[in-house]
């Protein structure tokens, strides 16, 4: 057993997520990774996979028994991106966004709401997490898109950019500013919209440098007239939601990162385990050993603190802000260099579609830039250390 196997077998999963675990790890070897390749050319959204995941009920394990599904731990959630993200990176992040978008509808939804929504997606529905506008990316707070209260209904105007899922979801999460409320951050509030809605509109979709199976939407609000039954929470509690949502967001797009990263590292090492130069292997150079060493450090500790961060969420800790921005900003970072490294071993090969590496190198990018930046990350890291005066 090496020392990822160890670390692997080190989670402390009950054996029916175990179960479970092996049967997602079988469903991306088996088919996601042998598709992967045509998706990431065809920039097709992959429907063969996310009924793959329907068959098995994946969408069960973040919903409430009460409202039709089996949950099981966060830690199992975040095993489970992994590993579909190993394989399909396009694939990791539509299934993980399913959480993203519906944990807030758990947490802060009515009754009402809960036992008319989430049902749907324990059945399946995709669901979309809808924040980013062209004046706010990193610093939601300048978003523009408005709610406006009429009678029974919220009338919503504006537009919205770089939506995952935004064409293909059920169910989007929406946050806006009350129309009523004027204080910036205090007039964030968050609605839920229905496919289909009158008013709603997908503009474009984007022809993206990776995760080209994962559609990246740029959306429309005109006077799209929702009902006020589908405002979460109070008028401006979306702050808050938002908030909650990021620090359990964070942490999966961190594995979604860690499964880019352990396939280029596995494939790197087969590839230099057999490629000759000179007469010797590549990996029995000094230089290379080296630089693997630094980068099967860095993926262990990285790996290390996703298991916490998920250990401290399941044990119902709320405050883990800096946490979940350390395991971002680590784990992405690591899968651009990890991939980066990958092509470099390869060489010539490395930069040539006919290897996977090439497209992990192109898929890992955006984990440096969404659910925040690593600027923003670092910034917010540093700043936690500043002592009140």
């Amino acid at each position: 057993m090496n020392t990822f196997e160890r670390l692997d077998a080190s989670l402390s999963l009950p054996e029916d997520e175990r179960m479970l675990l092996a049967s997602v790890q079988a469903l991306a070897r088996d088919q996601f990774a042998p598709r992967a390749e045509h998706y990431d050319r065809s920039a097709e959204f992959p429907w063969d996979n996310v009924r793959a995941i329907n068959a098995l009920g994946l969408n069960a394990m973040f919903i409430p028994e009460a409202y039709g599904g089996a949950p099981l731990s966060y830690s199992a959630y975040l095993a489970c991106v992994r590993e579909i993200s190993k394989a399909c990176a396009a694939t990791g992040i539509i299934w993980a966004t399913n959480f993203h978008g519906i944990k807030p509808v758990i947490s802060f939804g009515s009754e009402e709401q809960k036992a008319r929504l989430l049902p749907r997606v324990a059945a399946g529905g995709l669901v979309s997490l809808v924040i980013t506008e062209a004046s706010a990316g990193s610093d939601a707070t300048g978003m523009k898109t408005r709610f406006e209260p009429q009678g029974e209904d919220i009338v919503v105007n504006g537009s919205k950019i770089f939506i995952t899922s935004g064409d293909a979801a059920d169910l989007l999460l929406v946050f806006g500013k009350w129309s009523e409320i004027a204080d910036a951050k205090g007039a964030i509030s968050a609605l839920v919209v229905e496919k289909g809605t009158p008013g709603l509109s997908v503009l474009r979709t984007e022809d993206k440098l990776g995760l080209r199976a994962s559609s990246t939407a740029a959306l429309s609000f005109d006077n799209c007239r929702v009902p006020r039954a589908n405002l979460l929470g109070k008028p401006g509690d979306g702050l808050k939601i938002l908030l909650a949502s990021l620090n359990k967001s964070r942490p999966s797009v961190a594995a979604h990162a860690l499964g880019i990263a352990r396939a280029a590292f596995e494939d790197a090492i087969a590839y230099i385990n057999e490629r000759r130069q000179s007469g010797r292997r590549i990996i029995e150079f000094q230089g290379i050993q080296f630089m693997l060493a630094d980068l099967a450090s860095e993926l262990a500790l990285c790996e290390r603190w996703l298991w916490h961060v998920g250990a401290l969420v399941d044990a119902g800790e709320d405050d883990i802000g800096i946490e979940a921005s350390m395991l971002k900003l680590r784990a992405s970072d690591l899968a651009m260099r990890m991939a980066t490294e990958a092509v470099q071993l390869y060489g010539g090969y490395g930069y040539c579609k006919d290897y996977r590496v090439e497209r992990l190198m192109r898929d890992a990018k955006i984990t440096q830039i969404w659910e925040g930046t690593n600027q923003i990350h670092r910034q917010l890291i540093g700043r936690s250390f500043m002592r009140k005066t």
